[in-house]
């Protein structure tokens, strides 16, 4: 006779779970199996599925990794010139498309030490990365910069500020040449105006451009058929423009002393070689040029 007070329990059933895996390459599924024949050929059918999607993503994954590099920008770079050297399929194009957030709104603005993703698109966190860093750097530099010589950005170039080269009057050479190619006011149907509005310095690119006195950038940017340009306005009321530039180391309203580094010369814009376009303007815009040399001379400067 039971015990007082105990009642027997049935037992209920009980389903035992088991653990499938299924590897191939590296991956790996593990799935609960019932013990009913139909649950067990289902699951099967499951892991077959994502091994074969495993095996099949694997090899595409590898291939994107090994045609994808980085790329260090230099002195003297531009994107078609690295889509060129590198044999980036899809040429300058693909390059900016991949690396817009890290290059900005315009191509032809790039500076040595920036990182270039070639075959691929840059990576989000990458890009974040860059962005932060380039303005925390511009911030705090032109935050502690002097209110009459700001320092250089750091971000906007790897070169340093080039010490000036003039004499007493207070004006200097452009770039360290006094070779000129194309003169001023030289005819011909391949300018706007019907003349060459300045001179060209016969420099190659990634040669340092100075400003030729003392003053404050007006302009740094994209000029369109002059390439990359700076404009500064100086003491005496005029302007100097530099052209083509392959990189900039200024920025509007920064203050420049004579002879000051304010970029590298290049072959942006509509050009058919590498130089210097200078030109000396009453205003900031085209169509005010006067004489670049006989401006440089009454300075006490020697030209040709």
């Amino acid at each position: 006779m039971p015990a007082k007070g105990k009642h027997r329990r049935p037992k209920s059933l009980r389903f035992t779970r088991t653990i499938a895996a299924a590897g191939t390459g590296g991956a790996a599924l593990a799935l609960p199996l019932m013990g009913a024949t139909g649950a067990h050929a289902a699951t099967q059918a499951t892991v077959a599925q994502h091994v074969e999607k495993a095996a099949t993503a694997a090899p595409a994954e590898k291939a994107a990794t090994a045609t994808a590099k980085t790329y260090a920008v230099k002195s003297g770079d531009y994107l078609s010139k690295i889509a060129d050297e590198q044999n980036v399929t899809g040429g300058w194009k693909k390059i900016y498309a991949d690396n817009r957030s890290a290059i900005g709104g315009d191509p032809s603005l790039i500076h040595p030490g920036l990182k270039l993703s070639l075959g691929h698109r840059a990576a989000a966190t990458h890009t974040a990365t860059h962005t932060a860093t380039h303005t925390a750097t511009h911030t705090a530099t032109q935050a502690t910069a002097p209110a009459k010589s700001q320092a250089t950005p750091v971000a906007d170039t790897a070169a340093t500020t080039t010490a000036s080269t003039g004499d007493s009057s207070g004006y200097t050479l452009p770039v360290d040449s006094s070779t000129i190619g194309t003169g001023y006011k030289v005819a011909g149907s391949m300018w706007s105006s019907g003349y060459h509005t300045g001179v060209d310095f016969v420099v190659p690119t990634g040669t340092t451009i100075k400003s030729v006195a003392a003053g404050t950038v007006v302009s740094a940017g994209w000029g369109g058929a002059y390439g990359n340009q700076v404009v500064i306005q100086h003491a005496d009321g005029k302007y100097s423009q530099y052209a083509h530039m392959s990189s900039l180391s200024v920025s509007a309203g920064q203050t420049v002393t004579e002879g000051q580094q304010i970029g590298l010369s290049g072959a942006t814009g509509n050009v058919t070689g590498p130089h210097l376009h200078f030109e000396i303007r009453t205003t900031p815009d085209y169509g005010s040029d006067v004489d670049p040399v006989a401006y440089l001379r009454s300075h006490g400067v020697a030209v040709g």
